[in-house]
């Protein structure tokens, strides 16, 4: 079993899902008392966040470039990104590091894929939604990407921000978030990602007629996958 290098914090709320899930999925593969070899790495993510409102990307990816830097240095054969929009500055990561750094939206891309998909709507925060680093990921696969207008990617992001990295779900916005997944499957998404590590705790695939791509269960199931060679 390879060992799994987490960078997490951003949110713990959603890296809990993650160290949760695989677990999980160890245990289920390999049955008995097995669980997941990982190190967990977590950072503040006030920290982090301030770097992205005042736009100093530089800055952030030198920080958790150092953060992988430790995980491999304390014995990690790859490396996940607890989070989808530091996903950004993931060249200045995999830079500071020898090891694979497995990437969230090649993964999510890899999904949509195999049902056929060509066409997607994408939620996430405000960053994901609007730059490219994310979406031109996607549509290299061949899959079109679908996003919010400008008033709802405000709100949607104001409510991860906000809501769902202090912890806080309410049932108001998952009423918000289900009219926004509607307008995009009427725009000609034919499946939504949830491009936020934190939105699986608001919505759930039950949520909409239409597939649900969770990226942190896709991510987390592919890095088990990885740890498992398979």
């Amino acid at each position: 079993m390879k060992v799994i290098g987490l960078i997490g914090g951003m949110s713990w709320e959603s890296s809990v899902e993650y160290y949760r899930f695989i677990n999980e999925e160890v245990k289920r593969e390999l049955g008995g008392l097995h669980s997941a070899k990982c190190l967990l790495y977590s950072v503040d993510f006030e920290e982090i966040e301030r770097y992205q409102s005042k736009g100093d990307w530089k800055k952030a990816g030198e920080v958790l470039g150092d953060v992988a830097l430790s995980l491999e240095k304390g014995g990690a054969d790859f490396v996940v990104i607890c989070t989808n929009t530091m996903h950004k500055v993931v060249d200045d990561i995999q830079s500071k590091i020898k090891i694979p750094l497995l990437h969230i939206a090649d993964t999510t891309a890899a999904k949509i894929k195999e049902q056929g998909i060509r066409s997607v709507g994408l939620l996430g925060t405000k960053y994901t939604m609007e730059q490219d680093f994310y979406k031109s990921r996607l549509e290299s696969s061949g899959i079109n990407v679908i996003v919010p207008n400008d008033e709802e990617r405000e709100i949607v992001n104001k409510i991860i921000y906000d809501e769902l990295c202090l912890g806080v779900v309410q049932q108001a916005s998952r009423d918000y978030y289900k009219k926004v997944i509607q307008g995009l499957i009427e725009s000609g998404a034919e499946g939504i990602i949830l491009g936020c590590t934190e939105i699986g705790l608001l919505i759930k695939p039950e949520d909409s007629n239409f597939p649900i791509f969770d990226t942190t269960y896709i991510h987390a199931r592919e890095a088990v996958n990885m740890s498992l060679n398979k």
